[in-house]
C-alpha cells in the first residue's frame, strides 16, 4: 500500500540543494562476513544538486520539466515522478526546474542525488512529509551503497554497514554506522575527464559479475584501515595518516576493479595528473566509484593550488577539467522559492 506521509503545510514552490559525495571504496564487496560492500564516502560543496518543485496551476494535467541537460536526464525525471505519483498518492501537478547538476556518470553521486532531491522537494511541494529512506525506497537508490542517500541527510566523512548478503529484495537501506564532521582546511583537487563516463548500468553489472571473489584477508585490511586509520585520523585531523590510508585504501580496492575498468585508474589522463601532484606533497590520491573523476586530498587551500598547478602541468592536453572542493559537513538544504511559471502560464 502507498506510505500515508504527515501532512505539512507547502510553499507553493521549493527549492532543495543537496551535496555531491566521493565514494572513497568498498570495504567487502564479496560480503565475506555476511554483509556486501559497505562503502566509505565524503559529501562535497562543489558539483551539487539544485532543482525546484511548483505546483501547476489546477487546470494543468502534465508536468513541464525545464533545465535538463541530456535527453536522459529527462526521461529520469519523468520516471521519478511517476513513481513518486504512484507511491505518494493523488495530489497536484508539480512541475520541476533543473538549476544545477553535476555530470552523469562521473563518480559524484549524480543519479542518487538528482532523485533524493526531487522525491524531497515533490513531497514537501504537496504538503507531505517522506523520508530520505522512504524516497530511495521508491526510486530504487542505495541499491549498493548507502552513502549518497546518508550524506543527503548528514554530511562528512560517512561509513555505511552493507547489506545483508542473505537479503536479495534490497529494499533496506545500508545502515550508518559512523559519520565524522571532515577537517574544515582540508581541501580536495579534484580532475575529471570530459572525454569518458564511468561504468553504469547494465554495464556496471556484468563488470560486477565478471570479477574474482573479493579475499577475506583484503577485506579485513580494509576494515583495519577505516576503523583504525581514516576515521580517527579524520577525527583527530591528522592528515598525513589519513592521505596514507586513503591510498592504501584506494590501491586495494583498484586493483581488485582494475579488469573492469582497464586499471586503477579509469582514465590514464587522470592518473598522469594524480602523480603528479603525489610526486610534489602529500596527499590521498584515488578515484570515486567508477570514476573518471578522480581525487587528490591536501591539507590546506595553498597546498590544493599547488596540487592544481601540479596537475595542470601534467594533463599533456588531456581534456581534462579541475575543482578544488571541501568537505561539507551538512547534508541537502531546502527552502521556499519564488512561485513562477512561463509561456501560457505565466500571469
Amino acid at each position: 500500500m502507498p506510505p500515508s506521509p504527515a501532512r505539512i503545510s507547502p510553499p507553493p514552490a521549493i527549492t532543495v540543494e543537496s551535496p555531491a559525495r566521493l565514494h572513497l571504496g568498498f570495504i567487502d564487496p564479496n560480503g565475506s562476513l555476511g554483509r556486501a560492500f559497505g562503502s566509505v564516502g565524503l559529501a562535497i560543496d562543489a558539483h551539487g544538486t539544485r532543482i525546484t518543485a511548483r505546483q501547476a496551476p489546477a487546470a494543468r494535467r502534465h508536468p513541464i520539466i525545464e533545465g535538463t541537460t541530456t535527453d536522459a536526464q529527462r526521461e529520469r525525471i519523468e520516471q521519478h515522478l511517476k513513481q513518486l505519483q504512484a507511491a505518494l498518492g493523488k495530489g497536484p501537478v508539480i512541475d520541476i526546474e533543473v538549476q544545477e547538476t553535476p555530470r552523469a556518470h562521473t563518480g559524484l553521486g549524480s543519479g542518487t542525488q538528482l532523485a533524493l532531491a526531487l522525491g524531497t522537494a515533490f513531497a514537501r511541494v504537496r504538503g507531505q512529509e517522506a523520508t530520505t529512506a522512504e524516497i530511495a525506497r521508491i526510486l530504487s537508490r542505495g541499491a549498493r551503497s548507502g552513502i549518497g542517500i546518508h550524506g543527503f541527510d548528514h554530511g562528512g566523512l560517512i561509513v555505511d554497514g552493507g547489506r545483508d548478503a542473505r537479503n536479495t529484495s534490497r529494499t533496506t537501506l545500508p545502515p550508518l554506522i559512523a559519520r565524522q564532521p571532515f577537517p574544515d582546511a582540508w581541501r580536495i583537487l579534484l580532475i575529471d575527464d570530459t572525454s569518458r563516463e564511468g561504468l553504469h548500468g547494465d554495464e556496471e553489472k556484468r563488470s560486477l559479475a565478471s570479477l574474482a571473489p573479493f579475499p577475506a584477508t583484503l577485506a579485513a585490511h580494509l576494515s583495519h584501515l577505516v576503523l583504525m586509520r581514516i576515521l580517527p585520523a579524520v577525527a583527530e585531523s591528522d592528515f598525513d595518516t589519513f592521505a596514507d590510508a586513503i591510498c592504501d585504501l584506494q590501491q586495494t580496492i583498484g586493483e581488485y576493479f582494475a579488469p573492469a575498468q582497464g586499471g586503477v585508474f579509469a582514465s590514464p589522463g587522470v592518473a598522469r595528473a594524480l602523480e603528479a601532484v603525489a610526486a610534489e606533497q602529500k596527499a590521498g590520491i584515488g578515484q570515486t566509484s567508477w570514476g573518471p573523476v578522480g581525487f587528490a586530498f591536501v591539507a590546506s587551500a595553498q597546498d590544493a593550488e599547488r596540487a592544481l598547478a601540479a596537475a595542470q602541468r601534467a594533463s599533456q592536453g588531456a581534456p581534462l577539467a579541475f575543482t578544488v572542493a571541501a568537505g561539507r559537513n551538512r547534508g541537502a538544504t531546502w527552502r521556499a522559492a519564488d512561485r513562477r511559471h512561463r509561456g501560457a502560464d505565466a500571469a
